[in-house]
Parts: structure tokens; C-alpha cells; sequence
């Protein structure tokens, strides 16, 4: 019962473990695509666009009328006292001379020449409250007032962003994605050529039966087999690693099935190549984006010279006190005060130790670094147009040759074989032609990955990627 059990539950998890992976099939261009959305690079570069949308409008916000309400409420265990001067007794002195009035041993009362008393008294309610609102609309401040223009601009600046980092995905997804194809290709030729070989071993072994071959022979085609079987090896272990590179620039997990439905030949490599001559700088994702960083940083140098502007605001305010010896604030009867006023508050900066000056110096000088940071892009820019055209070109010359050649070879290896199965040549000689015919095969598809490899950057050098 327990085995049984134990079966169930190991079914149960490897079902559950086949549901939660999940298949695709992509061409080149759908990989692309699907990259594009699921890529978290991409994605937290888009959620910093949706950040800078939050903060255009919170700046928004602080151009808008803001309406704060308060409410308070208080009891004076000991009500606070005050000093009050002591304008009785000088008054009594003045209106006691002024009648002449005497003291008891017959002489003049006289005020007394002492410094000004006080004397503490208590003023108020123990039970105090009070309610109300204050009203604000800014009318300038030079920093909104620049933010709100800049508003754009920086969601600009965060969609060239996205834009550089796709460009960056896109260029991985289609070398990983050829990368693959490749091997999968070789794949095929070499297990061609294992099945050559094994017919040849085969062959020789009978041959050596019946004393027509020698051991040597079979020896050597047994090593150039298990060379074969290494390779094969090696390959199944790169196109392992491929898919799961390519799994990985896609932003699918590892677990998940992939399937590519593009094949790779000289035809697609050479097919609608782009002319440099309608290279405009602007095409540059990189470019875009520094032109962008450098309209902010304009607008921030405008933004610290305004600051020497005042800052006005028109308010307004209401509140209703009310006072109790008890705790009787919600009584309709007793009477609340209300206050009330209206004004303009101009803030105007005097000096500030030469701070402000000092901000637009920094900011000019980002300016200025953004500046030289456009012009030499500009310049890697050329450097990267000449060198990636220079190799596409030498990389499609390349792929031509190494075509040329694996034809040959494979033209030399079956004119071999034919001689060798009509008794005119020696299991050497078609050992040697299909070692060459290997070697071809290898130089072509490392050409014509090359030749893909090329062409991806050289459009990526043109901003048409």
C-alpha cells in the first residue's frame, strides 16, 4: 500500500511539474518580439517611465489650488498666566497729590520713586477648540514652473531608455537565436559524416575478414570516428547551453520547451541588406537619447538662473475658535468665533552665500559634459559604421569562399569514395577526403554565422535593427 502510495504521489509531482511548463515556437522575429515584452531589464525600464509619469504629475499637483483642513483640540491644566504692570497704584498716588491729601504725620502723600511692579494673572479657559481650512494657489515658482515644462522631455528621455535596451535585446536574441541554428545544422552534418564513417568501418571490417584490408586502415578510420562522436558530443552539449541562453534573453525559464521555426542559409544572410548611404545620426537610439538628456539638462540650467525669481502665493484662511470653562464644544448654544483673511505672500531671495550660483555652474557643466559626450557618440558612431560594414563585407566574401570550398570537398569526397568502391583508390584517401569535407563543413558554418553575426551589427551600427 505504502509503495503504491509513494507511486501515486511521484505520478501526481511529475504531472504537475509537465503542466507548469509551457511550450513555444518562434521564428527570429517572434523571439524578438516576445523578448521585447518579457526581457525584465525592459520591464523595469518601463516601470521607470510609469515612475516619471507619477512624478510629472505630482508636479502637476503642486501647480494645482491645495485646500488643507485643521482641527484641534486642547484642555489647560493650568491655564497660562501673564504678567500685567501695576497701573493701579500709580494712578491712586497721582489722584491722592492732586487732592492734597495728607499721611498721618501731617505731610503731603508722595508717590514713591520704585521701578514699575507686576503682578501674574490668569487669562482664559481651560477647554479650548478650534477648526478651519487654509486655501493656497501658487502663482510662480521657478522650479514648478520649468518642471512643468520639462514634463515631456523626461518621459522622452525615459522612452529612449527603453529604446537603447531594446536594441541591446534585440542584438542578443538574434545571435543567440543563429547561434543555435548553426548547431543544430552542424549537428546534422556530423551525424552524415558518422554515418559515412561507420559505413567505411563496416566495409573494412569485411574486407579485413576476408584479407583485402589491413588493421592499420581500420584503426585510423576508428579514431577519425570517435573524433566524430567527441564532436557530436561537444555539440549536443553546445546547443544544450544555446537553448538555454537563448531561453534566458527571452526572459522564459529554464524548464520551458523552445522550438525554432527559422532555418539560417547564405540566401537570408544576403537578402535586403540596407545602404549606408541613408545613415542619419538620429537613427541611433544612443544619439536620440543623448540629445534628450541634453534638452534637460538646458532646462535645468533655466531652472536654477530663474530661482533668483520670487516665489508668489495667493491664500486664504478660516478657522472658528471656540472657548469653555467645560467640555461643552458641541453645544449649539454657545457661540463659536470665527476669523477670516485673505493675502499674497511674495518670497523674494536676497542672498543665499552664493549657493544659486554655484547649482547653475554644476548644472552648465553637466550641460557641458552631455555636450562632448554627443560629439564623441558621434564619432564612435562612424567608428562603428566603418568597422561593422567592413566586416559584413569581408564576412559575406568569406562565407562565398567557404561555400565554394565545402562544395568541392564534398565533390573530392564522393569521386574518392567511388574510386574506393570500384577498386581504384584506398580507404585512406577517402578517410583524408572526408576529413577535408569535415573540415569545409565546419569553416562554412562558422562563415555563415560569422556572415549573420555581421549583418546584425552592422544594422545595429545604422540604427535599424
Amino acid at each position: 500500500m505504502r509503495k503504491i502510495t509513494l507511486i501515486v504521489g511521484l505520478l501526481l509531482i511529475s504531472f504537475l511539474e509537465l503542466k507548469a511548463q509551457k511550450k513555444y515556437e518562434f521564428t527570429v522575429t517572434e523571439a524578438v518580439q516576445f523578448a521585447l515584452q518579457n526581457v525584465n531589464d525592459i520591464k523595469n525600464l518601463r516601470v521607470d517611465r510609469k515612475i516619471q509619469d507619477a512624478k510629472n504629475k505630482e508636479l502637476t499637483g503642486q501647480a494645482l489650488p491645495q485646500l488643507n483642513g485643521t482641527l484641534s483640540a486642547q484642555y489647560y491644566f493650568n491655564i497660562p498666566v501673564m504678567m500685567f504692570p501695576d497701573f493701579v497704584t500709580p494712578q491712586v498716588y497721582g489722584v491722592l497729590q492732586d487732592e492734597g491729601v495728607k499721611n498721618g504725620s501731617g505731610s503731603p502723600i508722595i508717590k514713591p520713586d520704585e521701578p514699575m511692579k507686576y503682578f501674574p494673572a490668569q487669562f482664559g479657559v481651560p477647554w479650548q477648540a478650534s477648526a478651519g481650512f487654509a486655501f493656497q494657489q501658487l502663482l510662480f515658482q521657478p522650479d514648478v514652473f520649468v518642471g512643468l515644462q520639462a514634463r515631456s522631455t523626461a518621459l522622452k528621455f525615459a522612452d529612449m531608455n527603453i529604446q537603447v535596451m531594446e536594441d541591446s535585446v534585440k542584438s542578443n536574441v538574434y545571435r543567440s537565436y543563429y547561434a543555435v541554428l548553426i548547431a543544430e545544422k552542424r549537428k546534422v552534418f556530423l551525424v552524415e559524416s558518422i554515418q559515412r564513417l561507420e559505413k567505411l568501418l563496416s566495409d573494412q571490417n569485411k574486407l579485413y575478414q576476408n584479407g583485402f584490408a589491413e588493421k592499420l586502415d581500420i584503426d585510423k578510420t576508428t579514431v577519425s570516428l570517435n573524433n566524430l562522436r567527441t564532436s557530436n558530443t561537444q555539440t549536443d552539449n553546445f546547443i544544450y547551453v544555446g537553448y538555454a541562453s537563448l531561453k534566458y534573453a527571452l526572459g522564459l525559464g529554464q524548464r520551458d520547451t523552445l522550438m525554432l521555426r527559422d532555418t539560417l542559409n547564405v540566401d537570408f544572410v544576403k537578402r535586403d541588406v540596407l545602404d549606408a548611404a541613408n545613415f542619419r545620426y538620429e537613427d541611433r537610439s544612443e544619439i536620440r537619447m543623448l540629445t534628450t538628456l541634453k534638452e534637460l539638462q538646458t532646462m535645468d540650467v533655466r531652472r536654477y538662473k530663474l530661482s533668483y525669481l520670487p516665489t508668489v502665493a495667493a491664500f486664504w484662511n478660516y478657522s472658528a475658535n471656540a472657548m469653555r470653562q467645560k467640555l461643552t464644544f458641541f453645544n449649539p448654544d454657545e457661540p463659536w468665533f470665527k476669523s477670516s483673511y485673505v493675502g499674497l505672500n511674495i518670497n523674494v531671495p536676497i542672498f543665499d552665500g552664493m549657493q544659486k550660483h554655484y547649482r547653475i555652474r554644476q548644472a552648465q557643466y553637466n550641460l557641458e559634459k552631455t555636450a562632448n559626450n554627443l560629439e564623441n557618440m558621434a564619432k564612435v558612431i562612424d567608428l562603428q559604421r566603418e568597422a561593422a560594414l567592413n566586416i559584413f563585407k569581408n564576412s559575406l566574401s568569406t562565407l562565398d569562399m567557404q561555400e565554394r570550398n565545402m562544395q568541392l570537398a564534398e565533390r573530392v569526397y564522393f569521386t574518392t569514395k567511388k574510386k574506393y568502391e570500384s577498386g581504384l583508390g584506398s580507404s585512406f584517401e577517402v578517410l583524408q577526403a572526408d576529413t577535408d569535407f569535415q573540415t569545409a563543413q565546419s569553416n562554412f558554418f562558422q562563415a555563415l554565422y560569422d556572415a549573420a553575426t555581421a549583418k546584425i551589427g552592422y544594422y545595429r551600427s545604422l540604427g535599424k535593427l
